[in-house]
């Protein structure tokens, strides 16, 4: 099983990068799938507006809601991150097959076992490789989760795009 897991300092970061390993493994003509993320500042520049991109050139859906003002919760809609979740599933069994799998965030819906953990698992099962996006709130979980069979990956896109060709090239 080949999972890899990037984590960075700077609010956004991840996201960003992630979205570039997307765009750099399609213009090397590497299929994908999964969930890329972009966050638009909002008003009070505390929150943003979340919304994902289902890999390879699917729709974008907002995964974030509003609460109202002074709101604590967490603004994540789980019924919008369960229909890319879905679109996801059936990217996986698109011809041709994708050859990895991209997860936007380990985030606390999947440490709670929903969102995109039932699809890395899956796809760790059909040999696709997998690079996911992990939070420091959500790193032991993930760490439990995979069992021992993931490695931290450097926050770099050539070093990401390294360890996906080297995932690739290697027999399932």
């Amino acid at each position: 099983m080949q999972l890899a897991y990037v984590m960075t300092t700077e609010r956004g970061a991840t996201d960003r990068l992630l979205t570039a390993l997307a765009e750099r493994l399609a213009a090397q003509g590497i299929r994908t799938a999964g969930i890329v993320q972009t966050n638009t500042e909002c008003y009070d520049n505390k929150l943003c507006d979340m919304d994902v991109r289902v890999l390879p050139d699917g729709e974008t859906i907002r995964i974030s809601q509003s609460l109202g003002e002074g709101a604590r919760g967490c603004r994540l809609n789980p019924e919008a991150l369960e229909r890319a979740v879905g679109l996801v599933t059936s990217a996986l069994d698109a011809t041709p097959a994708p050859q990895v799998l991209i997860v936007n965030k380990f985030g606390k819906h999947e440490a709670d076992g929903r969102g995109m953990r039932p699809l890395i698992g899956e796809a760790l099962a059909m040999g696709l490789p997998v690079v996911c996006g992990v939070n420091r709130m959500n790193v032991v979980a993930f760490e439990s989760f995979a069992e021992g069979v993931s490695q931290e990956a450097a926050p770099d896109l050539d070093a990401l795009v390294a360890w996906v060709e080297a995932a690739i090239s290697q027999p399932v």
